[in-house]
């Protein structure tokens, strides 16, 4: 590596999280990385973070990041409705960007920071974690190749423990649509994008959400409280790739930890392949296993083979995004990726009342 790029993580803390959990480990063992910066909602946390870490500053206020020369990336791992103004913040500081997804709330404000990147020229990725996927891309690769044959139909289970019946406090704003933190925009969003980079894009699609636990259970320091459920935690999609083959997609919400959480199955003329695997959180935080005709296939996992399971997906993003930053390419899944894929989305869960059916203009490519 010509430099070490510092890294300055907006969420970071040493006490839960999924800062914790990727970021931090993924940053720490890459090589060309270094964990220059942490930002919490107070100083006392903030120092906190800095010290199990390793990190070089603590700062209570984003801006105080955005001001550090020091940092050359920004990742923002905070929730949805925060990522707007911290993104146009980093970039108009010059910061390059790690954004989880989904980028903005909609994809309306998805498309617009998309486009205030592209305006900055600054390098960004997006937390589509799976598009880096070393397993996914080997999947990939067979069924381009012909190894299966002609791709006869593609079925997908993927299950997450999150909207479940139980919620914790902390997370209740995903209990609300506008926030764009919902089962289809997370765990729906991370499945048909691996569906894509798998198999292709759709000729058209269809969906059905559903809201299995319309009563929740908030757990806090408070205690409990009841509410109602106006999001869906179920979603059913029908889709023709475009090649013609079916494939359906089941995501499900509140299943147990211990219950296969994904499963992806590819039936060709010659063969069928499988993916499996993933974590109770969703697929997209765990390793996949690949299997052709029952017999696992072997896959190289390149600099995320020594990581912890949480953090192998993530730090492939992280690669990519350094070497573009150190090379000058844009090789990494970028914000307008995003937007499309929101977009999509969108589409899908808008296509049962418009009737309308063909997505071919939103698909991400």
């Amino acid at each position: 590596m010509d430099r070490t790029l510092k890294i300055g993580i907006i969420g970071a803390s040493a006490e839960r999280g999924w800062a914790k959990i990727a970021h931090v480990p993924a940053v720490q063992q890459l090589a060309g990385l270094e964990l220059g910066a942490v930002v919490t909602r107070d100083r006392p946390s903030a120092e906190k973070a800095a010290k199990a870490f390793g990190a070089k500053a603590a700062y209570d206020d984003p801006e105080l990041l955005f001001a550090d020369p020091a940092i050359d990336i920004v990742t923002v791992g905070v929730k949805v409705p925060d990522h707007r103004d911290l993104f146009l913040g980093a970039i108009a500081a010059g910061k390059h960007i790690y954004c989880e997804y989904p980028l903005g709330r909609d994809h309306a404000e998805s498309r617009d920071l998309a486009a205030a990147a592209r305006e900055a020229g600054v390098h960004v990725a997006i937390g589509l974690q799976m598009r880096s996927n070393k397993t996914v891309g080997k999947a990939r690769d067979l069924i381009a190749s012909g190894a299966i044959g002609r791709v006869l139909s593609g079925r997908i289970l993927s299950t997450t423990m999150a909207f479940g019946p139980d919620v914790e406090a902390a997370m209740a704003f995903s209990e609300t649509s506008e926030n764009g933190v919902t089962l289809p925009t997370i765990q729906g969003a991370h499945t048909i994008d691996t569906a894509l980079a798998v198999l292709g894009g759709f000729a058209d699609a269809s969906a059905l959400a559903t809201t299995q636990y319309p009563n929740v259970t908030l757990e806090g320091d408070g205690g409990k409280a009841r509410q109602p459920r106006t999001t869906a935690d179920h979603l059913l999609v029908q889709a023709r790739l475009a090649g013609g083959a079916p494939l359906s997609i089941e995501v499900s919400g509140g299943r147990p930890p211990e219950a296969t959480p994904f499963r992806f199955t590819v039936t060709g003329t010659l063969h069928e392949l499988v993916l499996e695997g993933g974590a109770p959180r969703g697929f997209q935080s765990g390793r996949l296993r690949l299997f052709l005709d029952g017999a696992p296939v072997s896959v190289d996992e390149g600099e995320a083979a020594s990581m912890p399971d949480e953090a192998a997906n993530v730090a492939l993003v992280y690669a990519a995004l350094r070497d573009d930053i150190m090379r000058d390419t844009t090789t990494a899944i970028g914000f307008d990726h995003a937007a499309r894929l929101a977009k999509l989305v969108e589409d899908l869960m808008d296509a049962p009342r418009s009737e309308t059916r063909a997505l071919a203009a939103g698909r991400p490519e």
